[in-house]
């Protein structure tokens, strides 16, 4: 993990990072001394009940995201970010001197105009937020970057939240929320500055100003992108979930366990950690790619723990004096409680940093701001709705068990939908499994590939897997160009025709197959997508090369693309190679957990790629120690 962290050395990372973490401070921070202070003092501001109190902050804190986001989106996208970015945060202090104001003459009205114009400011900042990672981060840095962004969000939210009841409880709390929030802004301020320019992603662009139009206009970019569109609904997905689970929290820590206010910051405590430690896990469990076969694995997560959550969950208990925190976690049972929520958190991180990543890198650059605000609009109607749910299934007599109950097959569910619709989620899952229990997969000069535009890889054909252990190993998709019976074979086949492969036979066999595949190579081509070729035309089956065909001449001279020699090395002689006789006819040669490594080597201009030139350089790769 020591690649995320050393973002946090750089001055494109830094500053931005500092930014994020003291706006999502700041917000907590008001927010919950608000709430706190609404819930124990209601009386001497009005007549309404503090429940309805603390349902209309949330309300007005998540109101503008509706309003504002889509405008938000398009300034995002005009202007440069960096200036945006300061701008917001002199926003930010201008609210809080506000709420200083309003704290000083205890206005109800104007605290919560102030926790409205807060909700304001960070709709306008989202789009940027996530929009200016990707024009500072490599491809690599992406995932990490995201990482540390999740988690140190998750994190000052824990903070803020925490700071925020504390203060405000302690005699002059208004007056120590006003300089801690107005401090924090300035701060953030002052951090904002050392952000590198980000320039306009779309300079040309004409705003409209009307909300409900460009709302209807911004989800229409995000349906441009499919699996960006359905990776979208993906992380909305989890902010229901997590928005149903947050809410629960104050009435499981009373009512199911027992405790007091410090067992509900204990319960948002773990489950803050969790969504800290998965977030910063995915980069080491992906390579530092943007690994959708993470998403999968945390799907998965997420529905086992919360469906254990309330299987473990104590029956409820009855009414009396809350315990205190070192009561209740003696127990019986609690520890399992914390241990499912911790796995919710770990899973949700699996879960959400590579949809984030998947959205910026494969969003539209002239329009990717306004693609996050349609993200950030869908989030908080997901939010809105998980609320009303939860209202609603309580009210009808479901305890809070089994709320979770409802949640975890629902995931389910949603998943398994998602998956459908888009298999490449469900494909990259399965490759990662692969290259994570039955091989140790290492790369040797993979940025050899170009991060963008056409190219032909052509690598040695040692296994059934190799192609499965290429798409791990690539930063991009690949399609595949593989005999039609390889790709016709059992369980095989499911991956290869969901990855897009593309099947080929020999003349003498299928001359019409041989066509449509150079055809459907030369459209992939030229749609500046990458193919991947195994030239020997077969399996190896004594580890020796065999001689390169004639057909990658054919595919350059029609479509003249840099073709990239790679290399497989260990491979053979483990489980899927073809030594002496068919795959898996005789029992594991080199085990489980063999070493395998891609070699790449530079790429080769068209004009110098012939058969016998790539063989060479194939050979000279698979030759190479380190």
């Amino acid at each position: 993990m020591s690649h995320q962290f050393s973002l946090l050395h750089t001055r494109r990372f830094l500053p931005f990072f500092l930014t994020q973490f003291l706006g999502a401070f700041n917000d907590n921070l008001y927010k919950n001394a608000l709430v706190v202070l609404l819930t124990f003092h209601a009386m001497r501001y009005t007549s309404l009940a503090p429940g309805i109190l603390v349902n209309l902050c949330a309300g007005l804190f998540i109101l503008p995201f509706f309003l504002f986001s889509a405008t938000a989106g398009q300034i995002a996208d005009k202007y440069e970010k960096s200036r945006l970015i300061r701008i917001t945060k002199l926003l930010e202090i201008g609210v809080m001197l506000l709420a200083s104001l309003a704290f000083a003459l205890d206005a109800l009205s104007l605290m919560l105009a102030c926790l409205f114009l807060m909700g304001a400011q960070s709709a306008l900042f989202g789009p940027v937020k996530y929009a200016i990672l990707p024009q500072h981060l490599a491809a690599d840095e992406l995932i990490g970057g995201n990482a540390l962004v999740e988690s140190g969000t998750f994190v000052a939210i824990l903070i803020g939240t925490l700071v925020g009841g504390v203060l405000i409880s302690v005699p002059g709390g208004s007056a120590w929320i006003s300089v801690a929030a107005l401090l924090l802004s300035i701060v953030g301020y002052v951090s904002s500055r050392g952000i590198p320019v980000a320039p306009a992603a779309s300079p040309a662009l004409r705003i409209n100003w009307n909300p409900l139009t460009e709302t209807w206009r911004g989800f229409q970019f995000t349906r441009l992108n499919r699996t960006v569109f359905l990776s979208i609904l993906g992380v909305s997905w989890f902010w229901f979930y997590g928005a149903l689970f947050l809410s629960q929290f104050p009435a499981y820590a009373k009512d199911m366990l027992g405790g007091d206010a410090h067992a509900v910051v204990l319960l948002l405590a773990v489950f803050s950690i969790g969504i800290g430690l998965g977030s910063l896990l995915c980069e080491r469990l992906s390579g530092g790619r943007v690994e959708l076969g993470l998403v999968p694995f945390g799907s998965i997560g997420l529905t086992l723990f919360a469906l254990d959550l309330w299987w473990s969950s104590p029956l409820a208990v009855a009414g009396g004096t809350p315990m205190p925190l070192a009561d209740v976690l003696s127990t019986p049972g609690v520890w399992r409680v914390l241990l499912d929520l911790i796995g919710i958190g770990t899973f949700g991180g699996f879960f959400i940093v590579p949809l984030y990543a998947l959205i910026q890198s494969r969003s539209e650059q002239a329009h990717r701001s306004r693609i996050i605000a349609g993200n950030n609009i869908l989030n908080a109607l997901f939010m809105v709705v998980a609320a009303g749910m939860g209202a609603g299934l309580l009210a009808a007599g479901f305890s809070v068990p089994q709320l979770f109950l409802v949640t975890a097959v629902l995931n389910a569910f949603v998943a398994l939908y998602i998956y459908a619709l888009v298999p490449e989620f469900a494909l990259r899952f399965l490759v990662w499994l692969l290259v994570h229990t039955v091989y140790r997969l290492r790369t040797k000069d993979i940025r050899n590939i170009p991060a963008s535009g056409p190219a032909v890889l052509v690598c040695n054909h040692v296994s059934f897997v190799d192609a499965m252990i290429i798409m791990a190993a690539c930063p991009r998709p690949v399609r595949f160009v593989m005999d039609h019976r390889i790709f016709s074979m059992p369980l095989l086949s499911f991956v290869f025709r969901i990855s897009g492969a593309i099947p080929i036979a020999p003349a003498k066999d299928d001359p019409a197959m041989l066509e449509r595949a150079f055809d459907e190579v030369a459209r992939t081509l030229e749609a500046g997508d990458l193919v991947a070729v195994f030239p020997e035309g077969r399996i190896t089956d004594n580890g020796e090369l065999y001689p390169f065909r004639p057909g990658i001449r054919r595919i350059v001279e029609q479509t003249p693309v840099p073709v990239v020699p790679m290399a497989l090395r260990g491979l053979w002689g483990s489980t899927f190679s073809r030594k002496d006789g068919p795959a898996l006819s005789h029992p594991l040669r080199r085990g489980i957990f063999s070493h395998i490594e891609l070699a790449v080597g530079a790429p080769v201009p068209p004009a110098a790629a012939h058969p016998e030139y790539l063989q060479q350089q194939v050979s000279a790769l698979r030759g190479d120690r380190r």
